[in-house]
């Protein structure tokens, strides 16, 4: 008798970790599921790409320092054409 309400009880814990898996797979294949994952991608992008111009800016500084470049048309940061 124990074992069977045992297994009962698994079945229903397993059941239930399926059914809130299935859900959150259909609300990640909506279209508002889709807006958000890659709204969180470009974010994401957005900051490693921010992070990526602020190094590249400040070894720029590094390198125009250590080469003794003074340069005041081009400061860091900015693009010259």
């Amino acid at each position: 008798m124990f074992n069977r309400i045992l297994w009962v009880g698994i079945g229903v814990g397993i059941g239930a970790l399926a059914a809130r898996k299935i859900i959150r797979v259909r609300d990640a294949a909506s279209a508002e599921g889709l807006n958000r994952t890659v709204a969180r991608l470009a974010d994401g992008f957005h900051d490693v790409a921010g992070a990526f111009r602020e190094g590249m800016a400040s070894r720029e500084t590094e390198l125009r320092s250590a080469l003794g470049i003074a340069d005041a048309d081009a400061t860091p940061g900015t693009r010259r054409r």
